[in-house]
C-alpha cells in the first residue's frame, strides 16, 4: 500500500497553471518576453562566438565567460519556451517524469552556473592580488578541470535535490501554480509531512548557493584591499572595471535565487514566487551579456572588429560585381 501513491503519480501528469490569471494580457506578455528571450538568446550566443573567434580574447577570464553564455543558454531554453507556450494557453499538462527532466536541467545547470561564478571570483583574486604568478597558477588545465568540476558538482547536487522532491506522493492536486516545474511549487503539493525533505533540500540550496556566494563575497574583500594599495587613479580604475560586471551579475543571480530556494515552505505564496522567478529566469540573464560588454573595453573591441570584418566580407563581392559589369576597355 506504502508504494500505491508513488505509482499513481509516476502514470499521471502535472498541469503547469502559469499565467491563467492574467487572460486579457496573454498575448502582450508573449509577445513582450518572447522579444526578451530573442535578445537574450543573441547576447550570450554573441558572447560565445566573439570570445571563440577573437584571438585577444584567448584567456582564462573569457574561456570562463564563454562557458558562462553557454550554460545562460540551456538554462533558459529549459524554461522559457515552455513558459510562452503557456502565455497562449490558460494550462499545460506535462508528463510526471518531464516535469522531473525539468526541473533536474534547470537546477544542474543553475548549480553549474554558481560554481562558475565562483571559479570567475578565483580567477580575478589570482589576476589582481598575484598578477605576477597569474599565468603560471591559472593554467589551461586548471581552467578545463575547474569548469569541469563546477558542471559535474551542478549536475550531480541536482539529481539528489530532484529525487529528494520527486519521491514525495502528490496524492491531492497536481495543478502547480507556476509557470515551470521549479522547487518550491512542486514541494508545495506535496500531501505528506515534507520536514526531512525540507530539511535536505535546504541543504543542497546553501551547498549550490549560500556557499559559492560566501566565496565570491570573500574573493572580493581580498580583492578590494589589492585595488586599493594601487597607487594609481588608471591602475584602480582598470582593476576595478576587470571585476564589476562580475561581481553585478553575482549579486544579481545569487540575489534572486537565494530569495526564492533558501527560505522554508511556510513562507512561500505561488503568486510572489512566480513574479521573482520571473525576473530570475527572463530579466536578469538579458541583462548579464549588456553588464560584460558595456563595462568591458575589451568585449566591446571584439565586437567592434567582428562587425567590421563582417562589414567588408559583405562589400567584396558586391565591387567584385560591379567591376565585371563595367564597360571593357577600348584596345
Amino acid at each position: 500500500m506504502g508504494l500505491l501513491p508513488k505509482n499513481h503519480t509516476l502514470n499521471s501528469e502535472f498541469i503547469i497553471l502559469g499565467f491563467g490569471d492574467l487572460a486579457r494580457l496573454q498575448i502582450f506578455f508573449f509577445g513582450l518576453f518572447l522579444a526578451m528571450h530573442l535578445v537574450t538568446l543573441a547576447g550570450h550566443t554573441t558572447i560565445v562566438l566573439i570570445t571563440l573567434i577573437d584571438s585577444c580574447l584567448q584567456t582564462p577570464m573569457y574561456f570562463f565567460l564563454r562557458n558562462l553564455s553557454t550554460i545562460e543558454i540551456g538554462y533558459i531554453l529549459v524554461i522559457v519556451p515552455n513558459m510562452l507556450a503557456n502565455f497562449r494557453s490558460r494550462s499545460q499538462r506535462m508528463p510526471f517524469l518531464g516535469c522531473a527532466l525539468q526541473m533536474h536541467l534547470f537546477i544542474a545547470l543553475g548549480g553549474a552556473e554558481c560554481f562558475l561564478l565562483a571559479v570567475m571570483a578565483y580567477d580575478r583574486f589570482v589576476a589582481i592580488c598575484n598578477p605576477l604568478r597569474y599565468a603560471v597558477i591559472v593554467t589551461r588545465a586548471l581552467c578545463l578541470q575547474m569548469l569541469t568540476l563546477a558542471c559535474i558538482s551542478g549536475f550531480a547536487l541536482s539529481l539528489i535535490l530532484t529525487t529528494l522532491i520527486f519521491l514525495l506522493p502528490f496524492c491531492q492536486s497536481h495543478e502547480i501554480n507556476h509557470f515551470f516545474c521549479d522547487i518550491p511549487a512542486v514541494l508545495f503539493l506535496a500531501c505528506s509531512d515534507t520536514r526531512a525533505n525540507e530539511i535536505a533540500v535546504f541543504l543542497v540550496c546553501l551547498l549550490i548557493l549560500l556557499v559559492p556566494f560566501l566565496l565570491i563575497l570573500l574573493s572580493y574583500a581580498f580583492i578590494i584591499a589589492a585595488i586599493l594599495r594601487i597607487h594609481s587613479a588608471e591602475g584602480r580604475s582598470k582593476a576595478f572595471s576587470t571585476c564589476a560586471g562580475h561581481l553585478l551579475v553575482s549579486v544579481l543571480h545569487y540575489g534572486c535565487a537565494i530569495f526564492i530556494y533558501i527560505r522554508p515552505k511556510s513562507c512561500y505564496t505561488p503568486e510572489q514566487g512566480k513574479i521573482v522567478s520571473l525576473i530570475h529566469t527572463n530579466v536578469t540573464p538579458m541583462l548579464y551579456p549588456m553588464i560584460y560588454s558595456l563595462r568591458n573595453k575589451e568585449v566591446k573591441g571584439a565586437l567592434g572588429r567582428l562587425l567590421n570584418s563582417y562589414s567588408q566580407m559583405r562589400q567584396r563581392p558586391v565591387a567584385g560585381r560591379r567591376e565585371r559589369r563595367g564597360p571593357p576597355e577600348p584596345p
